[in-house]
């Protein structure tokens, strides 16, 4: 790892602001505050010792140790004191409520049953808090025949309690949108499986479909940089088969083993509950840079299919490999592919953050007005069909989630489309309520040995279980031990354990790596050889050799993107890192990112004030070759779609005085087009339009902020142009537009509104901006037919700069 350059002697105003940067929890300098700032100073004191913490364990050494049959003791590291394990530095305030700090390395939950027992011999009935109460028997009401009032809080204490345990959301994938549709399979695959929906040409099977997004809570928005989820529920003649799985064909893990450190990690970390539906702080980054098998799922992550323009232009893959089964019970293997016909599309990040406050509801909206106005989003079903000798020929292993089958070893084969033509009835009776299990099968479809899937087959179930119930069952008082418990368990119904600390997640090096394994001969281990005689087949707690390679289908994506897309995914761990406190993780992430690719890194390294480190140690020091060095498959641009424009939103901005004849061409040619045209004005209501009449404006510049739209027409007529240029929020519409990279049609008089706005009007290398069209409004028929080609381009990366010009 890259050392920090020794630094002369603080100033003064450098340890002010070193102790004022610890005071942050939403960002952090690019090194630790130096000691002279720990003196006399809790929070700084607090970051100097969080970041030795760290930057004590600089790699997870232990990772190739994962691919021997023996577990090592797991690796954990001394604080230097309790501050940076402890989650707050207040604990030390105490009061009779909550005592002191917890003694070290105990579970006070688990003493004798003393601490809960309760004898009401003897003792009066009292509300919740203590309140005694003197009338069980009746509500308070307004005379002995009148109306119960509503100040009876002892009455609504008790009916409220009552009431009041029933469902939780989802751990992950709470947030979620869904639509009623259905499967037609093109041709019979009866070669290959035997399952229902793919025995005869043209054979429809219903489907119910939940899209989601997968760390924010059921209230977060739908923008968020994270991956979505795509889940299928096939009601087919043979029962309900559930195709479970996210747009994004890899995962951060192995195996089933660390999702719950995975989403702890990347839930709102405990102590603060910050942030919301987001990976950009300090323990996701933590566990990932320990784990470098999440290197290529990252490089999804934050590319820009994790902030897809909608849910009806991104693609889903059922991430695991499964078997395809035929009647004679020969097998083959199996990835599915979910192709949307709209093409895939995405936001900027820059938009994305602006929709979120606009439009926190932008991609649930998004598809409940496609369905209802009849514009029917729709995906091909495509299979990468192989047998298991192909697969033993590839240099990575199939049962690895982190890993893809590039589509130049075994093509995608379409079989089939869907189609989603009804929205629900009643969000919580369908969306809510509708329980996708990865254990739900029908005959012909069958799971292979992926540790990852094996997992889901079970949390699935045991998922919707808990939701009627509670996980913390164990620390009831009759189901506690009495051996000390220690563990990543947090949360659910009931808890009683009140942990101390940030990190509830293994490895770990913010809480110094413990709980930590015991390692072998100290922990419970499986007995190697099963009993039943037919099956000797060992039983193990390890991975396969080829699980080792972590980085080289990382460096495949990276490669296979565009030039833009790779800028998009440096800014993208730019900005994620920036928000991470402890420089040691920072570190970790970038030497990681440099084994995948050094330019990368470097970009990064540069982009957050730090020296490139050198990369970490490899699980396995030369891989094997890959069959496939570059995939143009992997870049969003392989798949623009063939609708055209279609559904996109085009914000034509009126005023008093502006040229009818010509916005009333563009509006004629882009509904022709299938586009969805608004007239955005300063205020909703009346524009005396030249050569027309009065014009009714649908959408204000208060209310629909330029982000939201696909692309900006601006009105020819000198009197409009001079009404808008006095309206603060045009300048802001058009600049979003342009920073987005979206097509801007100027009309005449209106191109003064893009000097305002000081538009360039040329690429960064000096060539013509294609995205920009300036045209007279005699024009406007050949205009329309180059801004909508345009528009189809969906947006134009070369106008981007880092920073942006505007």
């Amino acid at each position: 790892m890259a050392k920090t350059p020794k630094a002369s002697t603080p100033s003064p105003a450098a340890l002010d602001a070193a102790r004022a940067a610890a005071r942050n929890t939403d960002s952090g300098p690019a090194h630790a505050p130096p000691p002279a700032a720990g003196k006399g100073d809790i929070p700084a004191q607090k970051a100097i010792h969080t970041q030795a913490l760290a930057a004590a364990m600089p790699a997870n050494t232990n990772k190739p140790l994962e691919h021997g049959t023996v577990p090592p003791v797991g690796l954990h590291t001394q604080p230097p004191s309790r501050l940076p394990t402890g989650s707050t530095p207040s604990e030390s305030n105490a009061s009779g409520k909550t005592g002191t700090v917890a003694p070290a390395g105990t579970n006070a939950t688990i003493d004798t049953l003393d601490r809960v027992r309760v004898d009401s011999g003897g003792q009066p009935l009292t509300t919740n808090q203590g309140v005694r109460i003197a009338d069980n028997q009746n509500s308070l009401k307004a005379g002995a025949r009148g109306p119960v009032l509503l100040e009876d809080f002892i009455l609504r204490e008790k009916i409220t309690h009552f009431d009041h345990e029933r469902i939780p959301e989802r751990i992950v994938h709470a947030r979620g949108s869904g639509a009623h549709g259905f499967f037609e399979c093109y041709e019979p695959l009866r070669k290959y499986t035997r399952a229902a929906p793919f025995q005869a040409a043209g054979k429809v099977t219903p489907v119910f479909v939940r899209f989601s997004t997968v760390a924010g809570e059921r209230g977060s928005k739908d923008t968020a940089r994270d991956v979505r989820g795509f889940a299928v529920k096939f009601y087919t003649d043979e029962g309900n088969w559930d195709l479970v799985g996210n747009n994004m064909p890899v995962f951060f893990i192995q195996d089933a083993m660390k999702f719950p450190d995975l989403v702890h990690a990347v839930k709102p970390e405990p102590h603060h509950a910050m942030p919301q539906a987001a990976s950009a702080h300090d323990t996701f980054w933590d566990f990932v840079s320990l784990m470098p098998e999440s290197t290529h799922m990252l490089m999804w992550q934050m590319s820009d299919r994790a902030i897809p323009r909608s849910y009806r232009m991104m693609q889903g893959f059922g991430v695991h490999t499964f078997r395809l089964v035929n009647e004679a019970g020969e097998s083959v293997l199996v990835k599915f592919h979910w192709q949307p016909k709209l093409g895939t599309h995405s936001l900027v990040w820059d938009e994305a953050v602006k929709i979120s406050g606009a439009d926190p509801d932008y991609h649930r909206r998004d598809l409940w007005e496609a369905i209802d106005a009849g514009e029917y989003p729709e995906w091909e079903l495509g299979l990468q069909i192989f047998t298991e000798e192909q697969a033993e020929k590839f240099s990575f292993d199939i049962l690895d989630a982190t890993k893809i089958v590039p589509e130049e070893l075994v093509p995608v084969q379409i079989v089939g489309r869907m189609l989603l033509n009804r929205n629900p009835d009643n969000f919580f009776a369908e969306t809510e309520q509708v329980a996708f299990c990865a254990a739900h099968v029908v005959p012909g479809i069958d799971f292979t040995n992926d540790p990852l899937l094996a997992g889901r087959i079970h949390s699935y179930v045991d998922t919707q279980i808990s939701r009627l119930g509670g996980a913390n069952f164990h620390e009831l008082p009759i189901n506690a031990p009495l051996a000390p418990v220690h563990n990543n368990q947090r949360d659910g119904m009931h808890r009683q354990a009140i942990h101390r600390g940030r990190s509830a997640y293994e490895p770990n090096s913010l809480g110094g790596g413990c709980p930590f394994q015991a390692g072998a001969g100290q922990g419970f281990e499986s007995v190697a050889k099963r009993l039943d005689a037919r099956d000797s087949s060992d039983k193990v707690r390890a991975k396969p050799g080829k699980f080792a390679d972590h980085y080289t289908q990382a460096r495949l994506f990276f490669e296979s993107q565009t030039p833009w897309e790779q800028a998009h995914i440096a800014a993208a761990f730019r900005f994620e890192l920036s928000k991470v406190t402890v420089p040691a993780v920072r570190e970790r992430v970038v030497a990681s990112l440099h084994n995948a690719s050094p330019d990368l890194a470097a970009r990064v390294a540069q982009g957050l004030g730090m020296t490139l480190p050198t990369p970490l140690p490899r699980a396995v020091e030369k891989p094997p070759p890959p069959e496939v060095d570059r995939s143009p498959a992997l870049s969003l641009t392989a798949r623009p779609g063939d609708s055209g424009i279609r559904t996109r939103k085009i914000a034509m901005l009126l005023a008093d005085g502006a040229d009818g004849p010509s916005l009333g061409t563009l509006l004629t040619a882009l509904v022709g087009a299938g586009a969805v045209p608004r007239l955005v004005a300063s205020r909703l209501g009346t524009c005396a339009v030249a050569g027309t009449g009065p014009v009714q404006a649908d959408a204000s510049l208060e209310n629909s902020p330029g982000f939201l739209f696909d692309a900006l027409v601006l009105p020819d007529g000198l009197a409009a142009v001079e009404a808008l240029v006095a309206d603060g929020h045009t300048m802001d519409f058009i600049k979003d537009q342009y920073r987005h990279g979206k097509t801007i049609l100027a009309l005449g008089a209106s191109q003064a509104l893009l000097t305002e706005a000081g538009i360039p009007l040329a690429l960064p290398d000096g060539t013509p901006d294609p995205g920009l069209i300036l045209a007279d409004a005699a024009a406007a028929d050949a205009a329309a037919v180059d801004f909508i080609a345009s528009v189809a381009q969906h947006r134009h990366p070369a106008r981007e700069s880092d920073p942006p010009r505007l």
